[in-house]
């Protein structure tokens, strides 16, 4: 089992008073494996997402990834997690405007210590991005960049790949194709994937789901 997510809850509080956003979630998660969550806006998918890429601390709960309890990880120990074991595609590109194509697809390979250039090649090439690394990701479309964000999150080979509505910004034919790219590269690294998304068809397309209502497995 590569993840575990033991009772997990989380709570926030509003000028309103407390907010249960999470309320004893449980899953797991094999290598290999692909996990849609599904679920109405405000039903906790994104939250938990981030709890289990490190991003935020549950209040209670576990959160096991490899035999190791992220939930009790300080902010330095989880930073690293994030560099190497856990790869996280948000729907916003996050690039870096300043660098190469080329540069953001090896920049967290570079600080996890794992750069290959070989394996970032394969990606580059598989991806369609090849004649486009000396570019700036404003010379690129919406498209080309998911492309490159998703590159850059596979380029260390992460064990758990987290992807939070990752084509929600991109017309349907785009975003089928950049799925498509993504399921394979993610097969072929054997990682596991986590994906937040509202789309039935990309839910569909996961080995398995889960829908939240309300901050609960429904």
């Amino acid at each position: 089992m590569l993840l575990h997510v033991k009772d997990i809850h989380k709570t926030y509080h509003t000028a309103d008073g407390p907010f249960d956003v999470l309320r004893g979630i449980d899953l797991t998660l094999d290598a290999g494996e692909t996990l849609a969550l599904t679920g109405e806006s405000g039903s906790g998918k994104s939250t938990l997402l981030h709890l289990i890429g490190g991003l935020d601390t549950p209040d209670a709960g576990q959160i096991v990834l490899q035999d190791r309890d992220i939930a009790t990880l300080d902010d330095t120990a989880r930073a690293a997690l994030r560099r190497g074991t856990v790869g996280v595609v948000f729907q916003q590109f996050n690039l870096i405007p300043s660098l190469r194509i080329s540069d953001n697809i090896a920049f967290q390979a570079r600080l996890a210590g794992r750069h290959d250039p070989a394996w970032i090649a394969t990606l580059t090439d598989r991806m369609g991005l090849s004649a486009h690394l000396s570019k700036y990701p404003e010379q690129l479309s919406g498209g080309q960049q998911q492309r490159v964000a998703i590159a850059r999150t596979l380029a260390p080979k992460p064990r758990l790949v987290l992807a939070d509505e990752p084509t929600g910004n991109l017309d349907e034919a785009t975003a089928s194709t950049v799925m498509d790219l993504m399921l394979e590269l993610v097969s072929e690294a054997g990682a596991g994937l986590l994906m937040v998304t509202h789309s039935q068809a990309l839910a569909g397309r996961m080995s398995r789901r889960l829908h939240l209502k309300a901050g609960r497995v429904a």
